[in-house]
C-alpha cells in the first residue's frame, strides 16, 4: 500500500516537484536535494530526501555561536525568528511542508511508510529512552500522529510519548485517519516552522 501510495502521489504532485525544484535552484545556491542520514525500522541508517531550505553550509553554521546549544536546549529545533539559515523561500517550504515532498521517493524505496513516526537524526534516539526499542520497531512515516498533533509546537518528551501512542494504536483505520486529517493540518499550517 505504501509504494502504490507513493507511486500515486508523485504522479500527482510532479509538477510540483519540478516547481519547487527550480524555486529552489534559483534561490540560492547549492543542491535542490537536502540529505540527512535517519534511523529507520530497527535502527538502520538511511538517506531521508528533502527539498533544501537553508543555505548550503547550513549545518556547519549551526556549530558557531552557540547555536547548537540552543537548537538542542529548544528540543532540536529552532523556531525561525531565531534561526538565520533559512533560504529566501525555505521558509515558505516548511511553512507549506513543500520541502517533504521527496520523502514520497524515501517511501517508495521501502525506508519510510506514508504514516508512521518521525525519522529522527541519529542523535536524537536518546531522547526516547527506553521507548527507543518500540520507536524503532516500526518504519518512519512521512505524515504522524505528532505532526498532526501540532509538529514542531511539540516537543520532547511530549513528542515520543505521541509517537509511542501511535505504536500502541497503529492499525488502518489509524492510517486513514491520519492521512485525512495530514492536508488540513498543512494547510492550516499547525505547528509548522
Amino acid at each position: 500500500m505504501d509504494a502504490l501510495g507513493a507511486a500515486l502521489l508523485l504522479l500527482v504532485v510532479s509538477p510540483a516537484l519540478l516547481a519547487v525544484a527550480v524555486a529552489v535552484k534559483l534561490s540560492s545556491p547549492g543542491p535542490v536535494i537536502y540529505r540527512q542520514q535517519r534511523l529507520g525500522r530497527g535502527g538502520s541508517h538511511f538517506t531521508m530526501l528533502k527539498f533544501r531550505t537553508m543555505v548550503a553550509d547550513a549545518d556547519q553554521r549551526l556549530h558557531h555561536n552557540g547555536l547548537y546549544e540552543r537548537y538542542v536546549d529548544s528540543g532540536y529545533k529552532l523556531h525561525p525568528t531565531e534561526d538565520c539559515r533559512h533560504t529566501p523561500i525555505g521558509s515558505f517550504l516548511r511553512r507549506t511542508s513543500l520541502d517533504e515532498l521527496p520523502q514520497l521517493w524515501n517511501v517508495l524505496r521501502g525506508q519510510m511508510s506514508l504514516v508512521g513516526p518521525r525519522p529522527v537524526v541519529p542523535t536524537e534516539i536518546a531522547l526516547y529512552g527506553n521507548l527507543a526499542h518500540s520507536y524503532l520497531a516500526v518504519r518512519p512515516g512521512l505524515t504522524g500522529l505528532w505532526q498532526v498533533s501540532g509538529r514542531s509546537a511539540i516537543g520532547y518528551p511530549e513528542r515520543c510519548h505521541i509517537d509511542l501512542r501511535y505504536f500502541e494504536q497503529r492499525s488502518i483505520v489509524t492510517d486513514v485517519t491520519i492521512l485525512a486529517r495530514t492536508p488540513w493540518v498543512v494547510v492550516r499550517g499547525i505547528g509548522a516552522h
